[in-house]
């Protein structure tokens, strides 16, 4: 079964909500859904590679994810604000993210100049890492994946190093297994790995034209992250 864009990201939209309901589900679920959701983020990050690479306006789709990343965070800190008496608190935006991505992946490839193309990029990898929502996965998985676009044997061999270089960051032994296992399903940046088989189920086409396709994303993931955080409030009192 081959699927198109737009009906794995609809999958990937399903995944993005069992991630962010931890406040009305019990300890043992939060862990497994964190750990089978971890595919969301570097799907879309593989998406907004194509899109860099595919887009015949560069500058408006930058500008897009970047406007969205300022209007969630303006969105944020409002709900911050009328929820933090009750120590509710978002602070999720991957469209930060994935906006550092494409601005590095431009500097790298546009700028004439090729050493200081390469230090913006480094710069702008480290700034991400440090203040981006899953810098440390998507940065690096979006490099791998335009410098191994279209070869997937390298892109595979990219995918499995990282992941095995985020394992070995997250991993402690904390001398018996089961709080071994525990730390690593909170800890489990490492599990992105397992988007591969949905990028051979990808059939490299987009999916529907429409304008609700176009933005469904832009929309969904603010919304239902606002949406669960009030219920969130609500429910605490």
């Amino acid at each position: 079964m081959r699927l198109n864009g737009f009906q794995i990201k609809l999958i990937m939209a399903c995944l993005m909500v069992l991630d962010h309901i931890a406040y009305f589900i019990p300890g043992i679920w939060v862990m497994i859904f964190h750990v089978v959701t971890r595919v969301v983020g570097v799907w879309f990050a593989y998406i907004a590679v194509e899109g860099f690479m595919y887009t015949s306006n560069l500058r408006k789709y930058f500008t897009r994810l970047f406007s969205w990343a300022v209007m969630m965070f303006a969105g944020n800190y409002v709900l911050n604000l009328m929820f933090e008496d009750r120590g509710i608190a978002i602070h999720n935006n991957i469209f930060l993210t994935l906006a550092i991505g494409v601005f590095m992946l431009t500097v790298l490839t546009r700028i004439n100049n090729k050493i200081w193309g390469f230090i913006c990029s480094v710069v702008l990898l480290a700034v991400g890492i440090l203040i981006a929502e899953g810098g440390m996965v998507i940065l690096p998985f979006m490099l791998i994946t335009y410098f191994t676009y279209g070869k997937n044997k390298y892109r595979n061999i990219g995918y499995l190093c990282l992941s095995l270089i985020l394992f070995l960051m997250s991993f402690v032994n904390y001398g018996d297994v089961l709080t071994t296992i525990e730390m690593l399903a909170f800890n489990s940046d490492f599990m992105f790995i397992f988007v591969i088989p949905f990028l051979y189920i990808y059939n490299g086409k987009r999916g529907s034209n429409s304008r609700f396709a176009k933005y469904f994303f832009y929309v969904f993931y603010p919304a239902h992250l606002w949406i669960i955080t009030t219920i969130a409030y609500i429910v605490s009192d």
